[in-house]
C-alpha cells in the first residue's frame, strides 16, 4: 500500500487542554461558531500498512509525514485498519512489523497527533478487496457487507479481537483516538442493508462504550443509505463540486454540529492504461479556503501519497475491470516519497489565513539516489522452478478451480492440462463469460503463445500435438475495492475452450513466488536451463552495491513489459511499463543495504524482455507516460469521476 497515505484534516474543534471527554469539547454546538477556535489544529490521515514497516525502516515509523503535518499545525490524522492485513487466515492475527498498528499510534502520540480511526470492516482505500479478507470468498454464496449470517459472524469475530485492543487508546482512556468511523461510504454500495449498519453500530458500542464518537462517511448521493441515527454523518466531495448544495443536503441528515467534508480530494488515483490524474493547486486551495470561510471542517484526501506495495492494490469496475497502479502518489500535497510539493506550500498559505502556523521552513525532501544502468541476468523460465514454486504439488480437478477454492489469496497460480488432440492449424483458445480473472499467460510446451485478459482480450490462436502441455499462468491483479464490490473471484472461472472442445482434467499449482525469491539459492543450480527465446514468464536478477549511505530512489524499467519486482526479498509491487502511466517504482532507502553491501533485485517478467535487459535507479519518479488528466467529482454521481480536460 502506500509509503504513507495521509490527509490533512481540519476536522472538529480543538480539544480543551487538560480535558478527557468522550467527544472533543464543543463538538455538538460548534456549527454556530465560525471563529478561529473551531478550526482548531486540524488533522492528517496516515495509513501505516503503506509503509515498508519497522523491520526495514530504522527511523520512527511515519516520521516524515508526521513532521510535515505538524508544520501545518495539524492535530490529528485519519488511518484505515485493513482487516485482511491483520487476519490473513481465519483466526490467525498479525500485529507485528509493518502490521503493528499500536506502534503506529505510539508514533502519533510522540508527534502530538490525535487519531481518527477507520477500521471498516470495509475501508475502500483502493486496497485489495477494500480491506475485506479474500478467505471470506471460500464460501462462494456469501453476501459481503450485508447482514448475511456468515459475513456477520466473521466481522464479529474480527472486531472482538481488534476493538478491545483499541479501547485503551481511546481519548477518554488517556489515548489519542478521538473518533472512529463505522464502515465506509456504505451508501455507495448496492445492498443498502440498514440491519447490517445497525449491527455494526451496536457492536462498536458494545466493545468501545458510549463515550467515543462514532461517525459515517458518504458521498452526497450515498447519505440516504450510509447514514444511521446515532452515528455522526459526514460527507465527501472534491474541489469542483457545489459545496453549498452538498452541505445543505448534509444538514438534512445532521441538523446540528459541524459541517464535515471527511474526504476532500486533493488529487486522484491512477489506473493502469489510463492517464495520470492531477488536480490543480488553484482548484484545491480555492475549495479549501471556501470551506473554511463557511466554518466547515475539512480532511484532505490524500494529504500524503503512498505505495501499493506487493499485491495490495485494489481495483474498480466501471464498465470494465480497472486495476489500480502500484503508485498511490495521488498528486497529494506530500508526495509518495514523503517530500513536500508546491501544493503543500499553497495549502499552508490558506491555513495561515485562519490560524497561526509554526514558524520556520518545512522539512526538506529526503536525499535521493541514482544508480545504473544495471544489466540483469536471465535466471530461467518460471516453469523451470515449478517444484520450488509449488513444493506441495498440484491439485487435480476435472474443471479449473478458483484461487479462493484452493486457498491462494494473492499473486499467481498455474493451470495445466494437455491437448486432447492434435491442433495442426491455428485454432481459437477462449474462455467464455469473461472467465479470465484477471490476466492469463498461455504457453504450449513451454513456448509463450500470448495473453488473455479480463474485459479486454478473450481469445488467442494456437497449435500443438496431442498430449502437448498447455500451461495457463493466472495473475490476480487485485480484487475490487469499490463499485459493486461483488465477490471478485480470481483464476479461471470457466473452463477454456479450444475450437469446439471444452478442456478438462486440470492441475492447479498455487505458486509461492515470494517464498522462492526470499530463498533465491534454489535457482542457482538451474541456471543452465535458460529458454532459447526469453519471452513469457521468466525470472531476471542481479546484485549491486551501494557505496555510500544511499537514499530513496525510483526504479526505472525501460523496455520491460509487465511483471513484479523484489528488492532484497521485499515485494515492491507490479510494473506495467508498456501500458503505463506509471514508469517507475518507489524504493524507500531502508530497503537497500548501504556502504558496499550487495543488494539483490529480482524481476518476474511476464511477457516480453527488452533487447537490453537493463534497469536504472532515478532521483525522481515518472508517473505519467502519456498526459495529465484532471478529474472532478460530479454531484450527480458522488463516486464516479468525470473527466473535464487535459492540461
Amino acid at each position: 500500500m502506500r509509503a504513507m497515505e495521509g490527509w490533512d484534516s481540519l476536522l472538529l474543534p480543538a480539544l480543551k487542554k487538560g480535558t478527557r471527554t468522550g467527544r472533543p469539547a464543543g463538538y455538538e454546538d460548534c456549527s454556530s461558531r465560525a471563529s478561529l477556535p473551531r478550526v482548531g489544529k486540524g488533522r492528517a490521515r496516515t495509513s501505516f500498512p503503506q509503509l515498508p514497516g519497522d523491520s526495514c525502516r530504522p527511523e520512527p515509523l511515519g516520521l516524515p509525514g508526521f513532521s510535515l503535518s505538524w508544520a501545518l499545525l495539524t492535530s490529528s490524522f485519519f488511518s484505515y485498519v485493513p482487516w485482511n492485513y491483520h487476519e490473513p487466515e481465519p483466526g490467525v492475527y498479525n500485529f507485528n512489523g509493518s502490521r503493528d498498528l499500536f506502534a503506529f499510534l505510539k508514533e502519533a502520540t510522540l508527534a502530538n497527533l490525535l487519531v481518527i480511526l477507520r477500521p471498516g470492516p470495509y475501508i475502500c482505500a483502493e486496497w485489495e478487496m477494500g480491506g475485506l479478507p479474500a478467505w471470506l470468498l471460500r464460501k462462494p454464496k456469501i453476501h459481503l457487507r450485508t447482514s448475511d449470517p456468515d459475513f456477520l459472524a466473521a466481522v464479529d469475530s474480527w472486531f472482538k479481537v481488534l476493538l478491545p485492543r483499541i479501547y485503551p487508546w481511546l481519548y477518554h482512556n488517556g489515548g489519542n483516538i478521538i473518533s472512529i468511523q463505522v464502515e465506509n461510504e456504505y451508501g455507495s454500495y448496492r445492498a443498502c442493508d440498514v440491519s447490517y449498519m445497525r449491527h455494526l453500530a451496536g457492536l462498536f458500542r458494545a466493545l468501545l462504550g458510549d463515550r467515543i464518537l462514532l461517525f459515517t462517511t458518504d458521498g452526497p448521493e450515498g447519505l440516504k443509505c450510509g447514514s444511521l441515527q446515532g452515528l455522526y454523518t459526514t460527507v465527501d466531495f472534491g474541489p469542483a463540486d457545489n459545496m453549498t448544495k452538498i452541505f445543505g443536503l448534509l444538514r438534512k441528515y445532521e441538523p446540528r454540529g459541524p459541517l464535515v467534508n471527511s474526504e476532500y480530494y486533493t488529487g486522484w488515483l491512477d489506473y493502469w492504461g489510463q492517464n495520470h490524474s492531477t488536480r490543480s493547486i488553484p482548484a484545491v486551495t480555492k475549495g479549501l479556503e471556501k470551506m473554511l470561510k463557511l466554518g466547515a471542517s475539512v480532511n484532505m484526501y490524500m494529504f500524503h501519497g503512498g505505495t501499493n506495495f506487493g499485491y495490495w492494490n485494489g481495483a474498480d469496475e466501471k464498465g470494465r475491470f480497472l486495476p489500480i497502479t502500484t503508485s498511490y502518489d495521488y498528486d497529494a500535497p506530500i508526495s509518495e516519497a514523503g517530500d513536500p510539493t508546491p501544493k503543500l506550500f499553497a495549502i499552508r498559505n490558506v491555513i495561515s489565513k485562519f490560524q497561526e502556523v509554526p514558524l520556520g521552513p518545512l522539512p526538506p525532501p529526503s536525499p535521493k539516489m541514482t544508480l545504473g544502468p544495471l544489466n540483469l541476468h536471465l535466471d530461467g523460465n518460471l516453469l523451470d522452478f515449478l517444484d520450488f514454486l509449488c513444493p506441495q504439488g498440484p491439485i487435480h480437478s476435472v474443471l479449473p478451480m478458483t484461487f479462493e477454492a484452493v486457498n491462494q489469496v494473492h499473486g499467481y497460480m498455474l493451470y495445466r492440462t494437455y491437448l486432447p488432440h492434435t491442433v495442426s492449424e491455428p485454432t481459437q483458445l477462449w474462455v467464455p463469460n469473461n472467465g479470465v480473472h484477471d490476466r492469463a499467460y498461455v504457453m504450449v510446451d513451454g513456448v509463450f503463445q500470448g495473453v488473455l485478459e479480463r474485459n479486454m482480450k478473450h481469445n488467442l490462436f494456437l497449435m500443438g500435438k496431442i498430449g502437448a502441455t498447455l500451461d495457463v499462468l493466472l495473475e490476480n491483479m487485485g480484487r475490487l475495492s469499490f463499485g459493486s464490490n461483488s465477490s471478485d473471484f480470481k483464476g479461471l472461472l470457466q473452463p477454456p475452450i479450444l475450437g469446439q472442445t471444452i478442456l478438462t482434467q486440470w492441475l492447479m499449482f498455487p505458486l509461492k513466488v515470494d517464498n522462492l525469491v526470499k530463498g533465491w539459492f534454489p535457482i542457482q543450480p538451474l541456471k543452465h536451463s535458460h529458454p532459447q527465446t526469453p519471452s513469457g514468464p521468466t525470472f531476471y536478477s542481479t546484485t549491486f552495491p551501494i557505496l555510500n549511505s544511499g537514499g530513496d530512489t525510483f526504479l526505472f524499467l525501460p523496455g520491460w513489459t509487465k511483471g513484479q519486482v523484489w528488492i532484497n526479498g521485499f515485494n515492491l509491487g507490479r510494473y506495467w511499463t508498456k501500458r503505463g502511466p506509471q514508469q517507475t517504482l518507489y524504493v524507500p532507502r531502508p530497503l537497500l543495504f548501504p556502504r558496499g553491501a550487495h543488494n539483490r533485485i529480482t524481476l518476474l517478467e511476464l511477457e516480453n524482455v527488452p533487447p537490453q535487459p537493463q534497469i536504472q535507479f532515478l532521483d525522481r519518479p515518472i508517473l505519467n507516460s502519456t498526459k495529465h488528466r484532471t478529474y472532478v467529482y460530479s454531484l450527480s454521481s458522488a463516486s464516479e469521476p468525470m473527466e473535464l480536460s487535459g492540461h
